[in-house]
């Protein structure tokens, strides 16, 4: 396991399920102080799947099919924690948080691939 791989596979997690989050009524009301449009609310469930399922391809890719699941089930039960206590403590911050992890993301996949 090396730690660039599990900050890949936690930004990936953390901004699909900020997305899968902010798709339901209540967290986005939260977040936005609005209800979602239901176009908005479809594509954040969309977009939150298929972060949660890059980061499963992501970590089978570079972890293989023998660790790779045991680091994604990790890094998707951490990066849910961190939803939950930012949709319970500071909402408006969720959209913001998701959005940053999106372009560390994209930083650490680089040094993933070569490492």
């Amino acid at each position: 396991m090396t730690p660039i791989v599990l900050a890949l596979n936690f930004a990936l997690s953390f901004a699909g399920l900020a997305a899968l989050a902010l798709s339901l009524d209540r967290h986005h009301r939260d977040a936005f102080l609005s209800r979602p449009p239901k176009a908005r609310a479809r594509g954040l469930r969309v977009a939150g799947w298929a972060g949660i399922l890059l980061s499963l391809a992501a970590s089978v890719a570079l972890e293989g099919w023998n660790f790779g699941p045991v680091q994604w089930i990790g890094a998707l039960t951490g990066a849910s924690l961190l939803v939950v206590a930012l949709l319970s403590y500071r909402p408006g911050w969720l959209r913001p948080a998701a959005l940053a992890a999106l372009p560390l993301a994209l930083i650490a996949l680089p040094f993933a691939l070569r490492g």
